[in-house]
């Protein structure tokens, strides 16, 4: 039976001792702007993905993914060492893509915050197309008194004038 409760909490615990790892034991200058964010691990506890960002440009990211490559070992096994569970699950790094396209919704957002600014702009002093009431109101009878009781009934809408 599979415990998704006990593999989300090793999950934290890998994200954990990985961040703490990448930055106390291993000396690879290329890592300096890594942050690692989440970390997955599969229900069978037998592999575990590490999301990153890295702050910089794509050289660097290219750096990084390679240094985090060759130390993919260590991880692993600061990792086994720190878990004490019977297999310690392979490491698989992959880049967080999620602030590269948080950062693409809010320039979409911002796109459309002008275009809602300039719509504003041009409603200011507009007038409707049509006749400034463009709902039908219904028929007032000439025929009956003002004080006579007057019971509820359907309401008659009153036809458009046509040519």
């Amino acid at each position: 039976m599979v415990d998704y409760a006990r593999a989300r909490r090793l999950a934290v615990r890998i994200r954990q001792i990985t961040a703490a790892t990448l930055e106390r034991e291993v000396k690879d200058p290329r890592l300096a702007m890594v942050t690692v964010t989440d970390a997955r691990v599969t229900p069978d506890l037998r592999e575990a993905t590490v999301y990153y960002t890295v702050f910089g440009d794509d050289t660097d990211r290219q750096g990084s993914a390679i240094a985090l490559e060759s130390a993919r070992g260590v991880v692993r096994s600061a990792v086994g060492r720190a878990l004490g569970v019977r297999y310690t699950p392979s490491i698989a790094f992959i880049e967080d893509v999620v602030p590269e396209r948080a950062g693409r919704l809010e320039e979409l957002l911002e796109k459309a915050r002008e275009a809602d600014a300039g719509l504003a702009a041009v409603r200011v002093g507009a007038e409707p197309a049509g006749d400034p009431d463009p709902y039908r109101v219904p028929r007032v009878r000439d025929e009956e008194p003002e004080d006579a009781e007057v019971e509820p009934g359907p309401v008659e809408p009153v036809a458009p004038d046509r040519p």
